[in-house]
């Protein structure tokens, strides 16, 4: 079964946005609300919300973090490689206005 949906129902919010681009930086709940001066339930909600609108679904053996940070990657590309330091090619994706990063291994 593919488990990153290829499409969205919707938009995400430009907070949804801010706190996914968070946590694809690595950031858990509580410092997610710190740095947006939001209680973690609330990012928690944001999160959730977001989920939904990729149609990610998770099962026991599967972490919704995972799933959520790859749909908004595939879907806004992987910024979160710049705000790491991690050095990463880009390449644009043909006939779309993306551009997805990737690691460079040495």
């Amino acid at each position: 079964m593919d488990r990153i949906p290829h499409g969205k129902s919707r938009d995400l919010t430009p907070f949804e946005m801010l706190v996914i681009g968070l946590l694809c930086e690595g950031k858990s709940n509580v410092a997610i609300g710190n740095l947006t001066g939001h209680t973690e339930k609330v990012i928690e909600n944001t999160i959730s919300r977001s989920t939904k609108a990729f149609g990610v679904k998770s099962d026991a053996d599967t972490n919704i973090r995972v799933l959520v940070a790859l749909a908004f990657r595939s879907h806004y590309g992987d910024l979160a490689f710049n705000h790491l330091n991690i050095i990463c090619a880009h390449q644009e994706i043909e006939g779309q206005d993306k551009i997805i990063c990737y690691k460079l291994v040495h």
